[in-house]
């Protein structure tokens, strides 16, 4: 007769513990129908569920390897009715939920699983993506995620309590499914002013127009979404007529890059990543982050220069929201890559259109409508906390940064 068993060990992590459990499971003729190990701070969690026709031979022989050890086991009988879920690991949908700040915390953890258990679901996994979780010293990235599962999930009710619990505790909770296109995005499109770059370049050109104050009030109007992309721009760019050109081009120079910005693009180039810039901004400058970058390609607004000097006009077409989702629907299709494989991250009311589109969307430090409508919203940390949420681990890029840093230095 068949018996399946759960057999659980604890204690102090060592090479060859695994080999040797294994290797006396096989002794006794045990079949594996489920395995798992996690190591917390050199103390081993591992797990079996077997199936043997010999239990008590089996328990006293794991009893006495394990006391060789250093290490406890304890053993339960799975009945029939409780084999299918233990198999599966997790009933129903598969969730991923990524904490993100300078410092996770008790509290943040506390809250968001108070917020996953109140929606009925379990946690079936965590695991630390960064070397820390509360730097001592200077600030730095933390991240943790949680792999959960549950029935009929209410995605709109869960992400409206993670973005008001994030706002209230001051860090970012990004919410997915698992799927296979999770940990395979091949895609990463960018709006630039305020997402690559710190600073909007219209009202930094305004201000040397002399026109900043009417200019900033039309930006804020437009990025809110309370007032059409094409005629904002319009008038927008209409204030800077008679600008000249040279004082407009000196601000490739001036306008920082977003915190993040250089360690991200770096990453995916190394990982495969296509990239690109889908700006309601200019190409002038959009050419210069291509170049400093090494984004693949960049699409934006031709601002109209004759005789030295800014006309006040763009040369069409206006690249607004709908032209930034149609762009990427054209370098998705021209690359062979599914929309599911996309990342869109932006911060204005016309990012939204692309990133209703991909595969997900990214509301970085953005307005507050449009972090209400994005997939997920980054405020917490800067530009490179993307990457954890495509299953990107600090210990993955060790070697490469170091070389990096190297090689700059």
């Amino acid at each position: 007769m068949k018996h399946v068993l759960l057999i659980h060990f604890s204690g102090q992590d060592a090479p060859g513990l695994t080999s040797a459990l294994t290797g006396t499971l096989a002794e006794h003729g045990a079949t594996i129908l489920d395995v798992g190990q996690a190591v917390v701070h050199a103390s081993l969690a591992l797990g079996f569920l077997v199936e043997t026709d010999a239990p008590d031979a089996l328990k006293a022989a794991l009893n006495e390897q394990a006391r060789e050890l250093g290490l406890h086991a304890s053993f339960s009988v799975v009945e029939d009715g409780e084999r299918a879920p233990r198999l599966h690991g997790h009933r129903g949908e598969s969730l991923l939920v990524t904490l993100l700040g300078p410092a996770i915390t008790t509290t943040h953890l506390a809250r968001v699983t108070g917020i996953l258990a109140q929606h009925g679901l379990n946690v079936d996994r965590i695991d630390r993506l960064t070397a820390q979780l509360a730097p001592a010293d200077a600030p730095a990235n933390a991240a943790i995620e949680l792999a959960v599962s549950g029935s009929n999930v209410d995605e709109h009710g869960l992400r409206a309590e993670f973005l008001a619990a994030a706002a209230e505790l001051s860090i970012d909770i990004a919410f997915q499914r698992e799927s296979i296109f999770r940990r395979n995005r091949r895609l990463f499109v960018f709006d630039m002013d305020s997402t690559l770059i710190q600073g909007e370049v219209i009202d930094e050109l305004a201000k040397l127009a002399g026109v900043g104050e009417q200019v900033s009030k039309i930006t804020e109007a437009a990025m809110r979404g309370e007032l059409n992309f094409d005629e904002s721009f319009t008038r927008r760019v209409g204030l800077l007529k008679g600008l000249p050109a040279e004082q407009a081009l000196a601000l490739r120079e001036r306008i920082p890059l977003s915190p993040g910005a250089e360690r991200l693009i770096r990453t995916l180039k190394l990982l495969g990543y296509r990239t690109a810039i889908l700006s309601g901004g200019f190409t002038f400058f959009a050419q210069s982050l291509q170049d400093r970058l090494g984004i693949d390609e960049f699409h934006a607004n031709e601002l109209e220069i004759v005789d030295g000097k800014v006309t006040g006009r763009v040369i069409p077409p206006i690249v607004n929201g709908a032209h930034k989702a149609e762009m990427l629907k054209k370098i998705a299709l021209r690359e062979g890559i599914a929309l599911e494989q996309a990342v869109a991250v932006g911060d204005g009311a016309n990012d939204l259109p692309m990133m209703e589109i991909a595969g997900m969307g990214i509301a970085y430090r953005a307005k507050p409508v449009v972090r209400a409508k994005a997939d997920n919203s980054i405020a917490s940390l800067g530009l490179d906390g993307l990457l954890y949420l495509i299953g990107v681990r600090d210990s993955d890029l060790t070697g490469h940064e170091t070389e990096t840093a190297r090689v700059r230095s």
